[in-house]
């Protein structure tokens, strides 16, 4: 009797620690499935050729996590498409940087749409198919600015602030049906979303990171890996701080 491939999901799959996650999580017997939402096609068709040079099964899906029906729709294709869902792990995100005084409204909303919003919308849709199973594990991808805010970042610290809050509740709902739920925490990591710092904005980040450097997105992905692995099977509610030292309140 043939054995079902392990089912992995990553929303916002394309580049950057995404992308990352993909690749860290392409093994032997995994589907890597990954939504995205880029104006263009080449990345995602990146990662799939690296997914495909691995050896793995993979498929890219184009849909915004802020959209309830095609969360749900492509979520449940992909399950029944490859018998199951193991892993959600939930990454996509964006910014929209402004001080409180001069934030639009509609970046306000953006923002807490795709972050914070896409991230329940995910999550609600893997349930439905995790709970029939019982089993499977979520990794929601937050921030260190989640928790100590950030200059400017009114919008994307409380969106990632709400991912933590969110993140533990699934935990406490879902751990009767066999279902972890943790979250990572990044600090400055080098990805897309950072590459338009300025120096000065840069160098200060730098100053606040004990190990004195920035994260890689495999940092990340690493710990991702753990988290949806059996390896922490006995963690589940846990917000694990990727920065470099960057915070190490409780």
């Amino acid at each position: 009797m043939t054995q079902n491939p392990r089912v992995v999901y990553i929303t916002g799959g394309s580049r950057g620690i995404g992308r990352a996650v993909a690749y860290r999580m392409a093994r032997p017997g995994t589907v890597v499935v990954f939504n995205h939402f880029d104006p263009t096609p080449e990345a995602a068709d990146e990662t799939l050729a690296h997914l495909a040079q691995q050896g793995v099964t993979a498929e890219a899906q184009h849909f915004s996590v802020a959209d309830a029906g095609a969360a749900n729709s492509h979520l449940e294709a992909a399950a029944q498409k490859y018998g199951g869902l193991d892993v959600l792990v939930n990454n996509a995100g964006l910014t929209r940087d402004a001080l409180v005084l001069r934030m639009k409204e509609e970046d306000w909303d953006l923002v807490m749409s795709v972050n914070l919003k896409g991230t329940f919308l995910m999550a609600q849709a893997a349930a439905k198919i995790m709970v029939k199973q019982r089993r499977g594990a979520m990794v929601n991808v937050a921030s260190v600015v989640g928790v100590i805010g950030n200059f400017g970042q009114a919008n994307y610290s409380a969106s990632k602030a709400g991912v933590i809050g969110l993140t533990r509740t699934l935990a406490k709902e879902l751990a009767p049906r066999n279902i972890r739920v943790n979250a990572v925490a990044p600090g400055f990591i080098e990805t897309d979303m950072t590459a338009h710092l300025p120096e000065k904005a840069r160098q200060a980040f730098l100053t606040s990171i004990p190990l004195g450097r920035a994260g890689t997105p495999e940092d990340v992905a690493n710990v991702i890996d753990f988290l949806a692995s059996e390896q922490a099977s006995y963690l589940t509610g846990q917000v694990i701080h990727v920065g470099g030292g960057m915070f190490m309140g409780a």
